[in-house]
């Protein structure tokens, strides 16, 4: 059969990535408290295309993929993108999976525990032998603002933020640790079970520590730059203003 994809392309211009995108798998992630935990990832594979071809062979993306073990660990990514890049005889190969990560929060005044989900990322980049990789998650907390509270007699305008931290790394890196370090920039962590007790410790806690978005990115920077596991990062801040119809934004990057 013709095999349009080898074919000379109407453009010779070479692409910089192309592959597929979304697919959904189950997946085995590692878990610092547990071993393990069972997720699900959408996945996202690309690798680069010459200008003397017209076209990629997007079976061969999902033919790596169901050969693959579903278990997502330095190992096991190497191996995935080595096997697309033969597979495409291609020079560069990416992937990316975005999948929910579940940690287990504890109330801070009755103990309940529940387990909480955190929007997270690993993507890579095989190029020769070397493999560069960057891990990301996004982690809610809350906010009160200092000038609100400064200038009211009987409160503050709070809310929720996101802090997102994507970052290069050596090692194994735990997503609990930048978990952790997200939860504690703001005025106070969110949790997924609270009885009134916690309640009330989270809104005092809060309002004992009021911040403006820069605060919360500068403190998430901080921890990352003290962290040695941590070649670069970008930390960013976004604040869902209770008072306005905009949000609130601040970024610092270390590359």
């Amino acid at each position: 059969m013709q095999d349009i994809q080898n074919g000379p392309s109407e453009v010779p211009m070479p692409i910089d990535r192309v592959g597929v995108k979304n697919l959904k798998i189950p997946l085995l992630v590692q878990d610092r408290s547990m071993g393990s935990q069972h997720t699900t990832a959408a996945v996202d594979l690309c690798v680069d295309l010459p200008a003397k071809f017209k076209g990629t062979h997007m079976s061969r993306f999902l033919e790596a993929l169901s050969h693959w073990s579903q278990v997502l660990n330095y190992e096991s990514f190497r191996e995935l993108l080595t096997n697309v890049r033969s597979r495409l005889e291609a020079q560069r190969a990416r992937l990316r999976f975005d999948f929910p990560y579940f940690y287990r929060r504890k109330a801070p005044e009755s103990g309940h525990e529940f387990v909480m989900d955190f929007s997270s990322f690993l993507s890579g980049e095989l190029v020769g032998q070397e493999i560069k990789m960057t891990l990301g998650v996004e982690v809610p907390v809350m906010t009160v603002c200092p000038c609100s509270l400064a200038i009211s007699e009987k409160g503050a305008h709070s809310q929720r933020a996101l802090v997102r931290i994507k970052c290069g790394f050596k090692g194994l890196l735990w997503l609990e640790e930048l978990i952790d370090t997200a939860s504690e920039s703001g005025s106070s962590p969110v949790y997924p079970l609270l009885k009134r007790e916690d309640e009330k410790f989270v809104t005092d806690q809060a309002f004992s520590r009021p911040s403006f978005v820069e605060d919360v990115v500068r403190r998430a920077a901080q921890s990352l730059d003290q962290h040695r596991m941590i070649n670069w990062y970008e930390v960013e801040v976004e604040s869902f203003e209770s008072i306005h119809n905009h949000s609130a934004y601040a970024i610092i990057s270390r590359h």
